[in-house]
């Protein structure tokens, strides 16, 4: 399903294409079962994955990054597969898709990964350099009920469709860089 060469602008090994690989068998067993995810068929998975990654062209290092809402896996488990040095903390408070991110977790051997089984106000002791998260709920309300877990000068990366706009003009957020790809937008503000 993934080759090398449609993957070479992030400059992905071929470690993370195998993980890729098991990510999507795994996806497609426990989909069927638990409905972890609306489109299991490779295409959707696929594009689901680069989404995921698309940001690694566009925004700074990280040494930990916590993902809240984590589902099926978008975008934080595979940041994490695609960036084993940096320590990620999936947050994700529904138990079926805690125990498909534990398992995928300790399938692909990643030690990197913390899946934390709560909701992020209620985490506490993880502070991380970026805050990423897809589809969970608006930007204004994101950047408060994540205030526990960012650091002084966390960065956030939200992906977002096409109400981000009128999300922005809400939360009044300022040193933003907005980059569209097909339907998504993605948000991203340095810290």
């Amino acid at each position: 399903m993934f080759t090398k060469e449609k993957l070479i602008d992030f400059k992905l090994d071929s470690e993370f294409i195998n993980r890729c690989e098991t990510f999507t068998s795994l996806l497609k067993q426990w989909g069927k079962v638990h409905n972890l995810s609306g489109s299991l068929d490779d295409e959707s998975i696929k594009e689901n994955i680069i989404d995921s990654i698309y940001p690694l062209s566009f925004i700074d290092s990280f040494d930990s990054f916590a993902d809240i809402g984590t589902g099926a896996g978008y975008p934080g488990l595979i940041l994490a597969m695609a960036n084993s040095d940096a320590k990620c903390y999936l947050i994700e408070p529904r138990l079926k898709r805690v125990a498909f991110l534990n398992f995928v977790k300790n399938t692909l051997k990643l030690k990197n990964v913390e899946v934390i089984a709560k909701r992020v106000e209620d985490v506490e002791g993880v502070n991380v350099d970026l805050i990423t998260s897809r589809a969970v709920t608006n930007t204004k309300l994101l950047m408060d009920i994540t205030k526990t877990i960012k650091k002084e000068n966390s960065s956030f990366l939200f992906y977002k469709g096409s109400l981000l706009n009128d999300e922005l003009e809400e939360a009044k957020i300022n040193n933003q860089k907005i980059v569209k790809r097909n339907d998504r937008n993605y948000l991203y503000i340095k810290g």
